[in-house]
C-alpha cells in the first residue's frame, strides 16, 4: 500500500511542480508590473468586454454564414464548387478531386468538418493512404475561411482579405505536399496503399439520401437549412468561448501597454507589453517576411496557432491603436485561415483518422504552410499596391 502511494507522488509531483512554478512566476511578473488589484480587474474586464463585445460579434457571424453553408450544401451550390475546383485538385495538391469537397465544406465551417467528411467510406475510396492523411493539413488550411474574411471585410477591408485568401491556397499547397512527403517517407508502402476499399453495400447507400428530399417542398427546405445551419453555427459561436476569453485575455494583457499616462488602473486591455518588447528584438524578421509595421501585430499569429476566433478578436483593438493596414490584414487573414487554430486541432483530427503518430509531422508541415501563405499575401499585397 505504502509503495503504491509513494509510487503516485512520484508521478504527479514531477509534472506538479513546473506548472506550480510556472503559474506564480507568470503572476508573479504581472502583478509585480500592474500592481494585484490592477492585474486581476484587468483580466476580469477583459474577459467581460471580450465576451459581450467580440465573442456575441462573432457568434452572429458564425449563425449567418453556418446557415449560407447548409443552404450552399442542400440546393447544390457545394457540388458545382467542387466540380469547378476538382481540376485543381491533383496538378497543385496531388490529391483526387473529390478533395476539393473537403476544401469547400471547412471553408464554410471549421477545420473538423473534414473528419466528419473523411468518415465516408465512399469518399476515402479515392484516396491512397498518404493522400487520406494529408487530408488533416489540407482541410485545416481553409477552416473557418468565410467567417474570417466576412470579418475582415467587416472591419471596412475589401480587397485585402482576398489576397489574404490567395496566400492561404498557396499555404495549403506547401503545407499538404510537405505532409505527403513526409509521410512517404516514414511509411513507402502507403504511396500505393488504398485507404478504403469500397464494397458492394456500400456503393448502394446512396440512392435513399439523394432523394429523402424530394418529399419536400421547396419553402421547408430552404426553411430548414437555414435554422439548421444558424445552429450549427450557434455551436461553433459557443466552442470559440473559451479560446477567446482565455488566450485572448493572457495575450492581450501581454501585448497592450498602460493607460495613456503611464498608470495602470485596472482598466480593460492593459498589459506588461511582453510581447511586443520580444518581438522588437527581432522585428527585422516580422518586418522582412510579413512586412508588419508594428511589433504589437505578432500577437495575430501567435494566437491563430490556438484559436482564429481568438485571434480575430485582436483586430479591432489593433484597428483602433493604429497598428494596422490592408498588408497587414492580407497577412492576417492568409495566416488566420492556414493556421486555424491548428495546435488545439491537429492531434483530434489525426487521431479519428486512426493516425495519432503522425501528429508532429502535420504540425511541423502546417508550421511551414502558415509561414508560407503569410509571404505570399504580403508579397501579392505589395504587388497590388503598386497599381
Amino acid at each position: 500500500m505504502k509503495n503504491d502511494c509513494r509510487q503516485g507522488w512520484t508521478r504527479f509531483i514531477p509534472q506538479g511542480i513546473p506548472c506550480l512554478l510556472i503559474v506564480f512566476a507568470l503572476f508573479a511578473y504581472l502583478s509585480s508590473v500592474m500592481g494585484l488589484p490592477n492585474m486581476l480587474n484587468t483580466i476580469m474586464k477583459t474577459a467581460h468586454d471580450l465576451l459581450l463585445n467580440t465573442v456575441f460579434y462573432l457568434m452572429g457571424i458564425c449563425v449567418i454564414t453556418g446557415a449560407i453553408g447548409r443552404l450552399f450544401v442542400e440546393f447544390g451550390v457545394v457540388n458545382l464548387l467542387e466540380r469547378l475546383l476538382r481540376p485543381l485538385m491533383r496538378p497543385l495538391f496531388h490529391l483526387p478531386g473529390v478533395a476539393s469537397l473537403g476544401a469547400v465544406m471547412t471553408f464554410l465551417s471549421d477545420n473538423p468538418a473534414i473528419i466528419s467528411l473523411s468518415q465516408d467510406k465512399r469518399f476515402c475510396s479515392y484516396f491512397k493512404k498518404y493522400q487520406y492523411i494529408s487530408l488533416t493539413n489540407f482541410g485545416t488550411a481553409f477552416g473557418m475561411g468565410l467567417l474570417v474574411i466576412v470579418f475582415m471585410v467587416g472591419q471596412g477591408y475589401y480587397a485585402a482579405p482576398f489576397i489574404g485568401l490567395f496566400g492561404a491556397f498557396c499555404g495549403c499547397i506547401v503545407s499538404t505536399r510537405l505532409m505527403q512527403r513526409f509521410v512517404l517517407k516514414a511509411y513507402p508502402r502507403y504511396a500505393t496503399e488504398a485507404a478504403y476499399t469500397e464494397d458492394e453495400e456500400d456503393a448502394a447507400t446512396d440512392a435513399d439520401d439523394a432523394n429523402a428530399a424530394n418529399g419536400k417542398s421547396l419553402f421547408l427546405r430552404t426553411l430548414d437549412s437555414l435554422l439548421d445551419g444558424g445552429r450549427t453555427g450557434v455551436d461553433v459561436g459557443i466552442a470559440i468561448i473559451p479560446g477567446v476569453l482565455v488566450i485572448s485575455t493572457f495575450v492581450m494583457i501581454l501585448t497592450f501597454g498602460p493607460a495613456d499616462d503611464g498608470a495602470y488602473t485596472g482598466a480593460a486591455y492593459q498589459g506588461v507589453e511582453l510581447l511586443p518588447w520580444l518581438a522588437g528584438q527581432v522585428n527585422i524578421i516580422f518586418e522582412w517576411l510579413f512586412g508588419f509595421t508594428d511589433p504589437h501585430l505578432v500577437a495575430f499569429p501567435i494566437t491563430a496557432l490556438g484559436a482564429v476566433g481568438a485571434a480575430l478578436s485582436l483586430v479591432p483593438n489593433f484597428i483602433e491603436q493604429g497598428w494596422v493596414d490592408g498588408n497587414a490584414i492580407a497577412v492576417f487573414t492568409a495566416i488566420g485561415m492556414c493556421w486555424s487554430g491548428y495546435l488545439s486541432t491537429h492531434t483530434a483530427m489525426l487521431d479519428s483518422l486512426g493516425y495519432r503518430e503522425l501528429t508532429s509531422k502535420a504540425i511541423l508541415a502546417h508550421t511551414v504552410g502558415g509561414i508560407a501563405a503569410a509571404v505570399v499575401a504580403h508579397l501579392a499585397y505589395m504587388l497590388y499596391a503598386c497599381f
